[in-house]
C-alpha cells in the first residue's frame, strides 16, 4: 500500500501531461481540418465529365417534364446584385443543357419533351438582363445625370426605313474612317428607292387596315352573341375598336 501511495502522484503527472500533449496534438489538427479552402463562385457540383449538358436520365424518353413558371421582372427587383449574378449562370446552364437535348432529340428523330421551357428560360433572361439595365441607368443617373447607355439616333438606311443606331466606339474618328462611312451610309435617294419605300408603305397600311378589320369583326361577333358582355373589359381588350359605337348599331341591338 505504500508502494503505491508513492506511485500514485507520479502517475497524475504523468497523465496530465499526456493529456495537454494529446489536446494539443487534436487542436491542431482540428484546426488543419476546418480551415475552409480558398474557392471561386461556382453554382455546379465538381465532375470530370459533360453530363451536365444533357438533362436527368429519368426525364429521357418521357412524352413531359414537370416545370415552374419563368422568372418575372417583380421577382427579380426584390433580389440582390449577387443573386441575380449567379442566377444568370443558372439559367445559361438551363439554356445550353435544353439546346443540347433538343438537338439530340432532333438527331435521334425523337419528341423533345416539354419545349416551352427553351421560351421560359429565354423570357427569364431578357427580364433579367432589363432588370439589370434598369439598375445600371438608375446609378448612373444618381452619379452623374445620364443614362450610362450607349448613345443612339433613328436614322434612314440605304433603302429609305429608319431604324435606331446604336453607336460603337472607334479607334478611327468617324471622318477619317473611311471603311465606316462606307459601310453606313445613312442617305438615299433615286426613283427605285422612291418605289420601294411607296410599296412599302402601302403593305404596311394593308396590314394594319386588315388587322384594324379583324378585330372589328370580332367584337361585332362577340355582341351578337353575347349581348350582356362587360363593354369596358371589351374595350381594354380591343383598344383600337370603338365598342361603344358598334353597339348602337342596328342589327346588333336587333339581335
Amino acid at each position: 500500500m505504500n508502494i503505491l501511495r508513492q506511485f500514485f502522484p507520479i502517475s497524475l503527472q504523468l497523465s496530465k501531461c499526456l493529456s495537454t500533449v494529446s489536446t494539443q496534438q487534436s487542436f491542431a489538427l482540428l484546426q488543419r481540418k476546418t480551415v475552409p479552402s480558398v474557392r471561386g463562385i461556382s453554382t455546379t457540383v465538381p465532375r470530370f465529365e459533360l453530363t451536365e449538358f444533357f438533362d436527368d436520365k429519368k426525364h429521357w424518353g418521357e412524352q413531359e417534364v414537370k416545370h415552374g413558371r419563368g422568372w418575372t421582372k417583380d421577382d427579380l427587383r426584390i433580389k440582390s446584385n449577387s443573386d441575380l449574378h449567379q442566377l444568370w449562370f443558372v439559367l445559361l446552364k438551363e439554356r445550353n443543357m435544353l439546346l443540347t437535348m433538343e438537338h439530340e432529340c432532333k438527331e435521334k428523330m425523337e419528341l423533345f419533351p416539354s419545349p416551352e421551357r427553351l421560351d421560359k428560360v429565354k423570357e427569364s433572361m431578357e427580364n433579367l438582363e432589363e432588370v439589370v439595365r434598369e439598375r445600371n441607368r438608375a446609378y448612373h443617373e444618381l452619379e452623374t445625370g445620364k443614362t450610362g447607355e450607349r448613345p443612339g439616333k433613328v436614322v434612314p438606311n440605304e433603302l429609305g426605313i429608319r431604324f435606331y443606331y446604336r453607336a460603337f466606339e472607334h479607334v478611327i474618328p468617324k471622318y477619317a474612317n473611311t471603311k465606316w462611312n462606307e459601310r453606313h451610309k445613312f442617305t438615299y435617294g433615286g426613283h427605285a428607292v422612291r418605289k420601294f419605300l411607296r410599296l412599302y408603305r402601302e403593305r404596311l397600311y394593308n396590314e394594319k387596315r386588315k388587322l384594324r378589320n379583324r378585330e372589328r369583326n370580332e367584337v361585332v361577333h362577340l355582341l351578337r352573341r353575347f349581348p350582356n358582355i362587360d363593354r369596358d373589359t371589351l374595350a381594354q381588350r380591343f383598344p383600337s375598336v370603338d365598342v361603344e359605337k358598334l353597339y348602337k348599331l342596328d342589327k346588333i341591338r336587333l339581335n
